[in-house]
């Protein structure tokens, strides 16, 4: 039997006086460690200990695979990192705890230097994959939250086979409104749409470059051969329009709310 394998049979044998110990060392986290379990189905020391046989072992492969788990799983259910890396790093004292007093135990002599560089070097490959794993979780999360919302803020409706409404809802800064621009374009294409009711009636405020991009949203549908009729605009966002001497293409139609837009539009 190997040194490493001795170790992790000593450990095993001494299972929970390890634990006491690696809680000990763990602080924070171990007034976490039920939380953890509830939340996200984590046994934290249960993982411990497989990390340490991954570790002991050198079992790179399988523990880039834990790691990569652990990395999906915490960023799954958006645990802290923090506890993750005390744990890590309290799991990396206790190990090194438990190898001294196998070597004690067992007054045997090793190189301590290669074995440093084994363990350690285990512990921050397993930190590094966990890392990014957990990043690009998130990121892809974030990515398809963002899409999400993206869909959500350009909620074409199609009311007809040729009319569609478009209500737009809440603030509009200049990436929704390019956001708008592009969703717009698409869906008309797609739904042949002849006419396109725009209704403005949920903005309160509309910024310079906003109302030149609804411009170019209104010229570009129009190039497709599709009209627009915009509903619902608010005094202060009219005085804001005449401020900046805004000007709409002849063939886009001013309606004062949506339910006249629907009447003539439902009347043709």
């Amino acid at each position: 039997m190997t040194f490493n394998s001795e170790v992790i049979r000593f450990i095993e044998e001494n299972g929970e006086s390890f634990e006491n110990e690696l809680l000990q060392e763990a602080a924070t986290v171990r007034e976490k460690i039920n939380t953890i379990l509830e939340v996200g189905n984590i046994d934290l020391i249960n993982n411990a200990h497989k990390l340490v046989g991954y570790t002991m072992e050198s079992k790179l492969e399988e523990l880039q695979q834990f790691a990569k788990g652990e990395g999906i799983a915490w960023a799954t259910h958006s645990l802290t990192l923090s506890f993750k890396l005390e744990w890590v790093q309290a799991i990396r004292r206790t190990v090194w705890t438990f190898v001294q007093r196998f070597i004690d135990e067992n007054k045997m002599e090793i190189d301590f230097f290669q074995l440093e560089r084994q363990i350690n070097s285990s512990l921050d490959q397993f930190l590094n994959a966990f890392f990014i794993s957990y990043s690009a979780y998130k990121d892809e999360l974030l990515k398809a939250q963002r899409q999400l919302v993206e869909n959500l803020s350009v909620p074409i409706i199609p009311i007809t086979s040729t009319v569609c409404i478009l209500p737009v809802i809440g603030s509009i800064d200049y990436f929704r409104s390019k956001v708008m621009e592009e969703k717009v374009l698409m869906e008309v294409g797609r739904l042949h749409t002849e006419t396109l009711i725009m209704d403005l009636s949920g903005i309160a405020v509309m910024e310079a470059e906003v109302i030149d991009q609804l411009k170019k949203i209104i010229d570009g549908v129009a190039l497709m051969g599709c009209t627009t009729a915009i509903s619902g605009l608010r005094p202060d966002v009219v005085r804001s329009m005449v401020r900046f001497g805004v000007e709409f293409d002849k063939d886009t139609q001013m309606v004062g709310t949506l339910q006249q837009a629907l009447s003539i539009y439902f009347k043709n």
